[in-house]
């Protein structure tokens, strides 16, 4: 969805896991069942040097800590931190969970229920380079994890955050919250926050953002160009890059919601928004754009407005920015929508034994709500396909595989758009007639759980449809 050298950078994650005690094969009905503890921690950091009289910016170190079984009750823990290694390159502030040993370089963390999220975050840790510590000074932080759960006894894989120090701009953004429930014609406003985390001022500011097709931005800023969403060429929602202007000083934060402002459409479902923000350069700039055809907007510029933040130090020439980890981030929004999938079939007739056939089949979405798996890229609908006896198929969509005798089936892009369809050409030899005509059909399977369209199918009753094969 972003453009540019970053597109698919998440908040990079290092995790480990164990089983719990037991058998590691799948549960039988006398075998219990298995789970795996994960600590997921920034695989780096790059915190920016000390002045000359000692003062840092801080950054923090977030720690989640997540479990794979549902069914298993993880009722609470111990997180261990090792900072010793970084004695002399960076001062630690433990948070209140936390209760550091004498040398105040390593903690235990006692942690409550890691239920009900897919990770849950036991501790924030402070971080701020030490005074006079050279830049590309290094040091690793380790973290080690045991916890409780209805299973027994679960123990982390020992999992490290490599901090390093450098000099620079560090630009971030702030995570927004995924929302659900959200109404069509729902005006959302999203409170994007933008940070300079660096010792260097970046002086303009590349912001580019993504609202999928279910989204419409609430402006068009005149410092924005913009490329609306497009089924033609697979545009799946609309893309702004805006130029700010205003310098980003260290420990500076902006205010982005009148970027982020946005309304749910009448085919909003799956809703996905993307933000990012990077230090400007032509070529950056150009890379965003990648020749594309934007449109520049009409109305006001977007302005950042500042939040009070910590005293300016000295600009400097344009140097990387020292994390990237934060320049880029994603939330879904989900919206109280529908789509109408119904399934499309053609009858053959004429058919004399010896010909060669096309079954067209395949699945229309109806809206009003479009469909679309941006986040874990599924197929909209999967297809069950039958083929009517009395023929031998001799040619099939790639999309296709044969899953038994006559039978086939077929996935449909990750997204299809409102009043759009999906199809399916089959080549087929007719081997001989059947007396009335032989039925194939195509169904779509409702509770596939990767994406399951029973969730917000209306009317599952035309998902099914026949079609035959037959001669004069």
């Amino acid at each position: 969805m972003r453009p540019g050298r970053r597109l698919h950078i998440p908040v990079a994650l290092v995790a480990g896991a164990v089983l719990a005690l037991g058998s590691v094969a799948p549960a039988g009905a006398d075998e219990p069942e298995t789970d795996q503890l994960w600590i997921a921690a920034p695989y780096d950091l790059v915190l920016p040097t000390a002045d000359a009289d000692g003062s840092a910016t801080a950054n923090t170190v977030e720690v989640k800590l997540g479990h794979d079984n549902t069914h298993n009750s993880v009722t609470g823990g111990r997180l261990t931190v090792d900072a010793s290694e970084l004695a002399g390159v960076a001062e630690v502030s433990w948070p209140s969970t936390c209760a550091p040993a004498a040398d105040t370089l390593t903690a235990t963390c006692d942690f409550g229920s890691l239920d009900g999220a897919p990770y849950v975050s036991v501790a924030e840790i402070g971080l701020r380079a030490a005074a006079g510590a050279p830049a590309d000074a290094t040091g690793t932080l380790h973290f080690t994890a045991a916890a409780d759960s209805s299973f027994g006894p679960l123990t982390g894989y020992p999992t490290d955050t490599r901090i390093r120090l450098g000099d620079g701009p560090d630009l971030g953004v702030s995570q927004l919250p995924y929302r659900t429930g959200v109404k069509p014609g729902t005006d959302l406003t999203q409170p994007i926050r933008l940070t300079n985390h660096g010792n260097r001022t970046a002086d303009r500011t590349l912001l580019t953002l993504f609202a999928s097709h279910g989204l419409a931005f609430s402006q068009r800023f005149g410092n924005c160009t913009y490329l609306d969403a497009d089924p033609v060429s697979n545009q799946s929602g609309t893309t702004a890059v805006c130029v700010l202007d205003e310098p980003v000083v260290p420990g500076q934060v902006y205010d982005l919601s009148a970027a982020g402002a946005v309304r749910a459409t009448s085919a909003a479902l799956y809703e996905r928004f993307d933000y990012s923000a990077d230090q400007f350069t032509d070529e950056a700039y150009e890379q965003a754009l990648a020749g594309r055809p934007f449109v520049q907007g009409t109305g006001a510029d977007l302005t950042a407005a500042p939040v009070p933040a910590a005293a300016t130090r000295s600009a400097a020439p344009a140097e990387p920015d020292l994390n990237l980890d934060d320049n880029y981030r994603a939330t879904q929004i989900t919206a109280t929508n529908k789509a109408d999938l119904i399934a499309l079939a053609s009858d053959i007739t004429s058919a004399a034994p010896g010909d060669t056939v096309t079954a067209r089949i395949g699945v229309k979405n109806r809206g009003p709500a479009w469909v679309a798996s941006l986040g874990a890229g599924a197929s909209v609908a999967t297809l069950d396909v039958r083929i009517p006896e009395g023929t031998t198929v001799t040619g099939k969509p790639d999309a296709c595989y044969e899953t038994g005798t006559n039978s086939y089936t077929c996935r449909t892009p990750i997204l299809l758009w409102e009043k759009a369809r999906s199809t399916f050409a089959f080549t087929l030899r007719v081997d001989r007639l059947v007396e009335g005509g032989a039925k194939g059909s195509v169904a779509t399977l409702n509770d596939d759980p990767e994406l399951r369209i029973s969730a917000f199918d209306p009317r599952l009753a035309n998902n099914t449809a026949e079609f035959t094969v037959s001669g004069n």
